[in-house]
């Protein structure tokens, strides 16, 4: 079944937070339903201890969370940009811990490689993928950048701020003019 991996996957995150469990666990019974086409939709209900489970395909959900494709990515950077991407309805409250919970819930993945590896080893894979995390992101950013300045210097596809800011004026002078002007006009034509 699809539920059963990620589901194993949001229990092991919560199992290692204690602040986010008793969170959740005041929501018990509540049914949250996750959409992301073209996967089959996950139905999850919260449990006493702050955990989920499945729930059943009867089960009405509390909340439904829309996540379109393109968001994917920036939700597993967890970049709060990608909350734009994602539709929420239902209850208020909930939506509201859920959102908390994306912002601050982290898997502790040192203390995982630390129960492989032992703790030394574990610090420096750690510390290993963090760096390479921060050089990737570092690197797509400088990349896009890149883009943007090719296209707004070099291959004007995009135009620049002061570009736009300097049409917008001459745009509203040519419309006073063109106002100052008609309204000449009408006061030739008029006889005295």
């Amino acid at each position: 079944m699809f539920d059963r991996g990620p589901i194993l996957g949001i229990n092991h995150v919560l199992g290692q937070q204690a602040w986010a469990r008793q969170r959740l666990a005041s929501f018990a019974g509540r049914v949250v339903q996750v959409r992301l086409l073209p996967l089959p939709d996950l139905r999850l209900a919260i449990t006493a201890e702050g955990l989920v489970a499945p729930a059943g395909a009867d089960a009405v959900p509390d909340l439904d969370i829309d996540v379109k494709p393109a968001a994917l990515p920036y939700l597993l950077l967890r970049d709060e940009a990608a909350m734009r991407e994602v539709a929420i309805t239902g209850s208020t409250d909930l939506a509201q811990v859920i959102r908390q919970l994306f912002r601050e819930l982290e898997w502790d993945y040192e203390e995982d490689l630390s129960r492989l590896f032992g703790d030394v080893l574990a610090h420096r894979l750690a510390g290993a993928g963090r760096a390479l995390f921060a050089w990737q992101r570092e690197a797509g950013l400088r990349t896009a950048q890149n883009f943007a300045e090719y296209w707004t210097e070099e291959q004007p596809l995009i135009a620049r701020r002061d570009d736009l800011a300097r049409f917008g004026r001459e745009v509203d002078a040519l419309r006073d003019d063109a106002e100052r002007l008609a309204e000449r006009i009408e006061r030739l034509q008029t006889p005295r």
